[in-house]
């Protein structure tokens, strides 16, 4: 520390600059985390007033007899009978549950592979092979919009294109969106239509296994089968485990399409009530949003211990790099 002589004094007296230059570090930290709190601030009340607080909000309703039209003020308590409710004197829940169950077990195996079958294929540097990737990729883009479900409804109608086609080659067509038994194989054949968001994380997964281990595995005599299984999907897996997390928990929430086929009602039949849409016809069309609350906080507990379950199985089939862990 540095030293000096006060003028009338004979010792030396300790700087105060030191002291100073910590109480100005200080300040400035004090000040680029006011600033951090700042640029956060809408972030923040977007979080608490559009997450947090409406969350917690509906675990609160889930356990009264809330209908909308009653001020929260005036709501009665019902305790667990909602849930009591749900569990064992709705049927339509279950039914809801066994479509959604359905719709998800085939629509996402069968979505994520035809996105690594269409990512092998697209992964060549032949003429062109950018165009068709923007073409496959995007349905995705439309995302669950109204217009594309309408678009599909009307194409798997009686008179919709799909039966004109099938005509061409003297095949009676049927009114697919509109038969029971195949209502929801429809939504499912759009679902897996919209491949191209799994396809790009894939197509992004595959440039990153080494040539050597194809080349390899070549020189050991391994053909295209051997390769693709001992080397492609090993290498692949973390692409696979993220892709089939985030397409199982779409596969759950599916509700335009529904929506749009069935005019909101779940139908023919019942044959498209996914869990979802019967959340929205308990809540908005019979008015009993404290038993919509109670179903959605069952739905966000399922997907939370099928996401649990997901990761704790992982590390047995997941394999990972040195460089990814």
């Amino acid at each position: 520390m540095a030293l000096t002589t006060a003028p009338g004094r004979t010792g030396p007296t300790r700087s105060a600059r030191p002291h100073a230059s910590r109480r100005g570090a200080g300040r400035d930290r004090h000040g680029e985390g006011l600033a951090g709190y700042v640029f956060l601030s809408p972030w923040l009340i977007g979080l608490m007033g559009v997450t947090a607080i409406p969350m917690l909000l509906s675990l609160y309703l889930s356990f009264t007899n809330y209908d909308i039209l009653t001020p929260l003020s005036e709501v009665q308590w019902v305790g667990l009978a909602n849930y009591e409710r749900m569990f064992t004197a709705d049927p339509s829940y279950w039914h809801a549950v066994r479509v959604t169950l359905t719709f998800a077990l085939v629509a996402v195996p069968l979505k994520l592979a035809a996105a690594l079958g269409v990512a092998l294929l697209l992964n060549r540097a032949w003429r062109g092979v950018g165009l068709f990737r923007g073409l496959f990729y995007l349905p995705s883009l439309l995302g669950g919009s109204v217009a594309l479900a309408i678009v599909w409804v009307n194409m798997f109608n009686r008179d919709g294109a799909f039966n004109s086609f099938l005509a061409i080659f003297g095949i009676e067509g049927l009114p697919w969106v509109n038969d029971p038994e195949w209502a929801l194989e429809t939504l499912m054949l759009l679902a897996i239509w919209q491949f191209g968001a799994p396809m790009v994380i894939f197509l992004a997964g595959l440039k990153q296994v080494p040539s050597e281990l194809y080349e390899a595995a070549s020189v050991d005599g391994a053909g295209r089968v051997s390769q693709f299984w001992h080397v492609t999907l090993p290498m692949l897996s973390p692409v696979i485990f993220f892709n089939l997390v985030l397409e199982t928990i779409n596969g759950f929430q599916g509700f335009t399409a529904a929506f749009v086929l069935s005019n909101g009602t779940g139908g023919p039949v019942d044959s498209t009530l996914m869990y979802t849409l019967k959340l929205y016809i308990s809540g908005f069309t019979d008015l009993e949003m404290g038993y919509a609350s109670a179903m959605a906080w069952v739905f966000l507990i399922v997907i939370a211990l099928i996401t649990t379950v997901f990761f704790s199985t992982g590390r047995f089939w997941v394999h990972y790099s040195d460089g990814e862990r």
